[in-house]
């Protein structure tokens, strides 16, 4: 048996998600040899499967203006030095820095930004690690990652030469970008991890498809994506930075030896993807993709990323069964999602797959799963299942465990 899940956005973590359904699991089949391989895309819950996966990761304190411009506390990852990383690699994570979750109830679909995860970044350049690798899921804005790039230095002004407003609002006056102040790359690069394959802008863009989860009234969607299609043309023929990184000399001569678990295991290099609007994931983190791609950081689907990190494949390749989950189960959810990936590995290797989630929208594909189990329709309400979700997600446990999913011969 293996357990699977993302985190389930706002109430519960991947790692006691995966400990909850499993415990479930066992109530009801003791005799099953349960493994944990909890998981993330790029959205909420990236910082902490890397830390879990990789031996002496490193929380680094850091405080950054959030989404709503106030202060927050958040943190960056520091990953061990390795050979082609000699002065470490920094995992940024989007959803604590920007996200919707720090907003709570709130949505500020005009003013919220992506200050803080510009800062962030800012913060693990001025220590001097040799690569980046950023999550950029679960952001609460739609502002064209303007806040990220302006905090790494690049300059949005308006008509009047003046700075843009933080956010959407700030697209709506845009007229020029210069990005010859911007950080440059380090020298490891820059590599993103991106939980959805949709474009900047158009019908199935950054404002039409997440402006309303952010609390854009459909009304508005087309002027937000009139101010990221301004956005996009500006950038493409913005000056960049003039020279190139140099990199620092390590602080030391000996290099550690690498973990024993891969600390970023990747396809192979590839140049950097041209930061064309239309680029799958380009409109993640309400436009934040296409805003890296500028920068000059290569874009990649975040599951497939993570799931190599903790060895997901091989322990997909030795089990019968297979539960994964995460908080909502849409349409979305196959555009990227961490749960859609586990399906398919899990079809790959001939293994059955279910699924547990706070709740599966009724137009939701699930013909992927042998069997599939609602938090919501468990504990009686939404409000129910997000209130006690360990309680629920023990109970989905079991009653996948009763639904008994045939596994492979």
């Amino acid at each position: 048996m293996l357990f699977a899940p993302d985190s389930f956005k706002g109430s519960i973590g991947a790692a006691a998600a995966a400990s909850a359904l499993a415990s479930g699991w066992a109530s009801v089949r003791p005799g099953d040899r349960a493994i944990l391989r909890p998981i993330a895309d790029g959205g909420e819950g990236t910082l902490d499967a890397f830390a879990a996966a990789v031996p002496g990761a490193e929380r680094m304190p850091v405080v950054v203006t959030g989404p709503d411009g106030e202060p927050t506390r958040a943190s960056w990852l520091l990953l061990p030095a390795t050979p082609d990383a000699p002065r470490g690699t920094a995992v940024v994570e989007l959803a604590s820095t920007s996200g919707i979750e720090l907003l709570g109830d709130r949505r500020l679909p005009w003013d919220a930004g992506t200050t803080g995860f510009g800062q962030a970044i800012g913060a693990a350049l001025d220590h001097g690690v040799s690569r980046l690798v950023l999550g950029i899921g679960s952001s609460a804005s739609t502002d064209g990652g303007a806040g990220m790039l302006t905090a790494l230095g690049a300059r949005l002004t308006d008509a009047a030469a003046r700075p843009i407003a933080p956010g959407a609002r700030g697209l709506q006056t845009i007229v020029q970008a210069d990005l010859s102040g911007l950080r440059v790359l380090p020298d490891g690069g820059v590599l993103v991890l991106s939980d959805v394959t949709n474009p900047l802008f158009g019908p199935t863009g950054a404002a039409a498809v997440f402006g309303p989860q952010k609390g854009l009234p459909p009304e508005d969607v087309p002027r937000v994506d009139d101010g990221l299609r301004q956005l996009a043309g500006l950038l493409a023929t913005a000056p960049g930075p003039k020279t190139p990184a140099i990199p620092p000399p390590p602080a030391t001569p000996a290099i550690p030896p690498p973990p024993a678990t891969p600390v970023i295991p990747t396809t192979p290099p590839t140049p950097p993807t041209p930061a064309d609007p239309a680029t799958p994931g380009a409109g993640a983190a309400g436009g934040t993709g296409f805003a890296l791609l500028a920068w000059g950081a290569r874009l990649v689907p975040g599951a497939a990323e993570v799931a190599a990190l903790v060895g997901l494949p091989a322990a997909i390749a030795e089990a019968s069964v297979v539960v994964t989950g995460e908080g909502s189960y849409d349409g979305q959810s196959a555009a990227g999602k961490a749960p859609a990936y586990v399906a398919g590995l899990a079809a790959e290797a001939g293994a059955v797959v279910a699924l547990a989630a706070g709740r599966i929208d009724p137009d939701a594909s699930t013909s992927a799963f042998a069997a599939t189990v609602s938090l919501t329709e468990l504990a009686g309400s939404p409000a129910a299942a997000l209130a006690e979700p360990a309680r629920w997600l023990h109970e989905a446990g079991a009653t996948l465990a009763r639904a008994n999913p045939s596994p492979r011969p």
